[in-house]
């Protein structure tokens, strides 16, 4: 069994919007630069929001800077865009189980609790 059994992202941008992103640590900030092939400094001015030792993607227009009817960074996101949404605490909360995949398309129809538990006991 795989994740994607239960789980395929669409890029549908819902999990992209918000007033802030994910915070970067430096090997995402690595990897994004490799990715746009830009060098560190210039991907912070042009992409990044720097506060004191928070680094985010930028805000435009209510998404995250990189979507654009869908990531434009796939390859190259930050771990927790990438982790996103099949977070730990849906395992511990059945409450967080529903609230994620009610609200994210890219999770199977009728997908219960207790067969996303074991899915994804069976990735760890």
């Amino acid at each position: 069994m795989s994740i994607e059994d239960i789980y395929e992202c669409r890029q549908c941008g819902y999990c992209c919007q918000g007033e802030t992103t994910v915070s970067l640590d430096k090997n995402d900030q690595q990897r994004l630069s490799a990715h746009l092939g830009m060098p560190l400094e210039e991907v912070t001015q042009r992409y990044l929001r720097v506060s004191g030792n928070t680094v985010q993607m930028k805000i435009v227009d209510g998404h995250c800077i990189f979507y654009d009817h869908g990531c434009t960074i796939h390859p190259g996101k930050p771990w927790r865009c990438r982790q996103w949404p099949l977070h730990p605490s849906m395992i511990q909360d059945p409450g967080n189980f529903q609230v994620i995949t009610s609200s994210c398309p890219g999770f199977k129809e009728d997908l219960s609790y207790e067969e996303f538990c074991r899915h994804m006991k069976d990735a760890l």
